[in-house]
């Protein structure tokens, strides 16, 4: 269930109550004449459940209500209300389970902005998986991944593909190449001042150095796993499932990929920083074709389960 907040314009007011009190999926609506500034209107308030909350969106949107007024949609952390209940149990099952698709752009939309702190937090995922590089430390590669925070960029472009948004295609691309390229630059001035200092580790030195052999050499695998990130990355944000998208973020190498080249090219190992910018490509590449692939997937798949539950008859809980 969300919770919508509305300003509408005051001739569109009565249309728009007739049109939701007739809906059984729409509760507690409250209705504040005049009360509304900037924009100046009407205020309308009420919850809905998530079998009706894409119709109900939809036809706020066909009216004119994002355009000469404003929504805010909340999640309800809980509801206690039998009517409530009685809605949800009423509408086909299928439906209960229906992204909120107006919510699920929105979340990604957000991280589609990128402030100084986005650029900062890339460069120290860099630095912390630089230093993993060095100590053979999977436990700060995976914290490298955690701290990253490419991922919303790449869905972002994924989106803006999708819509054909070039200005979010083109924000999102340069700030995965400046971002990327501040990361490298950062683990190669690191790593020069080890080296210079000399104090890589000795097993480092002795070229014993597993957890870079494996960020440097992509393979098969390495195609698989990106694509099965990108295919929870896209559900884990249609759905708001935060665990899962953070498993993404622990599963694809991009970061280690990108501190491993400043570290090789630090060391005059071209063949593994060749290697790693080969992996950082190659999981950028699949993450933002998966990304845009499976957000018209997903759409397209829900869409169809609703015609579906909608022609059979609804079934109890």
């Amino acid at each position: 269930m969300i919770h919508i907040r509305s300003v509408s314009p005051p001739d569109l007011t009565p249309g728009l109550v007739e049109s939701l009190s007739s809906r059984a999926g729409v509760l507690n609506m409250i209705v504040l004449e005049g009360v509304a500034r900037n924009p100046d209107g009407d205020s309308l308030q009420f919850d809905v459940i998530a079998a009706e909350a894409n119709d109900v969106l939809h036809d706020l949107r066909a009216v004119g209500v994002v355009q000469r007024g404003s929504i805010i949609i909340e999640d309800v952390g809980a509801e206690l209300s039998d009517r409530a209940n009685d809605a949800e149990a009423q509408a086909p099952r299928a439906l209960r389970l229906l992204p909120t698709w107006d919510q699920a752009e929105a979340r990604i939309r957000a991280g589609g902005r990128y402030p100084p702190s986005w650029f900062a937090l890339l460069i120290i995922a860099g630095l912390i998986a630089a230093v993993g590089i060095f100590t053979n430390s999977q436990i700060l590669i995976v914290g490298a991944m955690v701290v990253g925070p490419e991922y919303a960029a790449i869905i972002s472009i994924a989106l803006g593909v999708t819509k054909r948004d070039h200005q979010r295609i083109r924000a999102g691309s340069a700030a995965l190449v400046f971002g990327f390229l501040m990361a490298i630059i950062a683990s190669f001035a690191f790593s020069v001042f080890v080296r210079v200092l000399g104090l890589e580790p000795e097993a480092f030195s002795l070229g014993i150095r597993p957890v870079s052999n494996l960020i440097n050499t992509p393979d098969v695998f390495s195609v698989v796993v990106a694509t099965l990130a990108g295919i929870v990355g896209v559900v884990s944000l249609v759905e708001a499932r935060a665990g899962a998208l953070i498993g993404v973020f622990i599963s694809v190498t991009t970061i280690p990929a990108a501190a491993d080249i400043g570290v090789s090219t630090a060391f005059g190992n071209w063949s593994e920083a060749f290697g790693s910018l080969v992996q950082l490509l190659l999981n950028l590449a699949i993450l933002l074709t998966v990304g845009a692939v499976g957000l018209v997937a997903q759409q397209r798949v829900w869409r169809r389960v609703a015609r579906r539950a909608e022609r059979a008859e609804p079934s109890g809980p």
